[in-house]
């Protein structure tokens, strides 16, 4: 029964730590506003893209 309890207590605690690493990675995106700073980055790349050339519209 004790190696039962040994490998039963190195799933959990493997578990445990992909949370951990998780909940840690998501309050540093969340609390440096890395998502919102990467969408901004983004943002302006697609503009220098796509507004390079001039419009002229003729209707």
């Amino acid at each position: 029964m004790s190696r039962f309890f040994k490998v039963l207590f190195h799933i959990i605690l493997k578990i445990a730590v992909i949370l951990s690493v998780a909940l840690g990675a998501l309050f540093v995106v969340y609390f440096w506003n890395l998502d919102q700073k990467l969408l901004g980055w983004a943002y302006t790349m697609v503009n220098r893209i796509f507004d390079r050339k001039k419009q002229d519209i003729k209707f």
